[in-house]
């Protein structure tokens, strides 16, 4: 089977399936389609005609692409539209997640499968509403009970539409912490002499040059002429009373 043949095939697929397909569904979906040849298409054909699309609508004139997310493949707007999108979906598209919903989330994300218990054990609060709205949303599931735990509580893992969501295919794929904190660059505080003065820095260096100047003696022969008004003579300055 020539990949002239089936790479249209699998656009039309990709293009009208409601979630994310696999390789290996759309092997099968072609094999389908294609029952009656002798032929039958293989998994190799499928990933090179996968990755040919792939190529395709990459180019810089399509307004979408064809990307694996969300644990297959399927057609995406790309970023630059989104604004024009928003239009579309309304006040649905920009809503966002709580302050107290993200941290859970991220938890569950990191950590999963985990217990409320846990959840609330690393939050320090209460996490009912916030797990309730994840579940509305469906971005959480849940996926089983933990056993060796006193009354076998429920336990929460992140569903396929969270993959979907943030174009993720497992939670392999999540950034590392370290990785994130190794981006986050820790820079030496500048000290700088106008932090610790409301002095420019100018007027306070001469002011400190003209206090280290030593300070002129007065002889005490020398007070009676500085102490007497301009035009007057110590003639006039009374004698200092007797002892």
């Amino acid at each position: 089977m020539e990949l002239s043949q089936i790479i249209p095939h699998i656009e039309v697929l990709i293009f009208a399936s409601e979630k994310p397909l696999t390789a290996a569904d759309i092997l099968e979906l072609i094999n389908n389609a294609f029952g009656f040849m002798e032929e039958r298409a293989t998994s190799e054909q499928i990933d090179a005609a996968l990755e040919g699309i792939r190529e395709k609508y990459s180019a810089e004139f399509y307004p979408f692409e064809v990307k694996q997310s969300g644990g297959g493949w399927q057609f995406l707007t790309k970023a630059a539209f989104h604004p024009t999108i928003a239009q579309l979906n309304g006040d649905k598209f920009l809503k966002r997640l709580s302050t107290a919903a993200l941290e859970t989330l991220s938890i569950i994300a990191y950590k999963q499968p985990i217990t409320k218990g846990e959840i609330e054990a690393i939050r320090g609060v209460n996490s009912d509403y916030s797990i309730q709205k994840l579940l509305e949303k469906e971005l959480i599931v849940i996926s089983g009970r933990n056993d060796h735990m006193p009354g076998r509580p429920l336990c929460y893992a992140t569903s396929q539409n969270f993959m979907d969501y943030f174009g993720i295919n497992s939670s392999e794929d999540l950034p590392k912490i370290k990785e994130v904190l190794a981006d986050q660059i820790v820079e030496a505080t500048v000290v700088k002499p106008e932090d610790f003065t409301d002095w420019p820095v100018a007027e306070t260096t001469q002011e400190s040059s003209a206090a280290d100047e030593p300070t002129p003696v007065i002889a005490p022969e020398d007070v009676n002429e500085l102490d007497a008004p301009a035009g007057e003579s110590d003639e006039n300055t009374p004698p200092p009373a007797d002892a």
